[in-house]
């Protein structure tokens, strides 16, 4: 293992922005904000994101394309439910329910985030896969630093701030 190079249990901080490979639409970037900074080999990106940088030095750019396995999964029909409308009678108070909505259901596992994807008067059909399931995605992304992580980071399994400090 180099310090050199993106490898595991170093703390690396990228530029990236995320397109849709068929239409170019940018579903996430970067730019213009901090680099996103994560610890190596700790499942904190999707699984071929890591794949592609391994190995990557600092200032070294890497443009791929992940298929729906590599990144998100594909769609999981059971993922998506009719939820009685009657549960989101408190919400409906506050604000109206529309297609394309996404909302956070407080389930047994931790919070999941589901779009709701049809409205009847009676349900709601409600959509657990992630947004960008069962797409390909392609990525340009450009490493800004590397450096080997603390004992306390790989204790936490994630990376802290720039100080050091992470608040949890």
């Amino acid at each position: 293992m180099t310090e050199h190079t993106l490898s595991e249990n170093m703390v690396a901080s990228v530029h990236y922005t995320g397109t849709l490979p068929e239409n170019g639409e940018v579903f996430d970037s970067s730019e213009g904000r901090d680099p996103l900074t994560f610890l190596v080999g700790h499942k904190q990106m999707i699984p071929g994101f890591e794949e592609e940088m391994m190995g990557a030095a600092v200032g070294e750019r890497r443009e791929f394309t992940l298929s729906s396995e590599r990144a998100y999964g594909d769609r999981d029909t059971e993922a998506v439910m009719e939820i009685p409308r009657e549960q989101f009678k408190q919400l409906e108070e506050e604000a109206s329910l529309e297609t394309g909505m996404q909302l956070v259901a407080q389930m047994p596992h931790g919070p999941s985030p589901f779009t709701i994807t049809n409205l009847t008067e009676d349900t709601v059909t409600a959509d657990f896969n992630h947004a960008l399931a069962g797409q390909s995605l392609k990525f340009s992304v450009e490493v800004v630093e590397l450096r080997p992580a603390s004992e306390e980071e790989l204790t936490h399994g994630h990376a802290h701030g720039p100080d050091g400090h992470h608040d949890h």
